[in-house]
């Protein structure tokens, strides 16, 4: 069985993960490591949602027959304090 904590850190100069939190007592001595980064030409999600207003592939949403809900359509949601 995996068992995941998620934390980040940062690689230094030799290519060592240096992490920004300490792990817990039980982390065990092996583990498994997926990095993930951030990709500088991503997309932010304000550009991302501008160029998919402007994209002839959405053109279809201005058609009224696809207005398939209402707002009566649906349960409310209920506020669970």
């Amino acid at each position: 069985m995996l068992t995941a904590i998620e934390t980040t850190g940062t690689v230094n100069a030799n290519h060592q993960i240096v992490l920004d939190d300490e792990l817990p007592d039980s982390a065990p001595s092996r583990v498994r490591v997926i990095v993930l980064f951030e990709d500088e030409s991503d997309l932010s999600e304000s550009e991302w949602a501008r160029s998919a207003s402007n994209n002839d592939v959405f053109e279809f949403l201005k058609d009224d027959t696809e207005n398939i809900y209402s707002v009566t359509d649906g349960k409310p949601l209920e506020n669970e304090e």
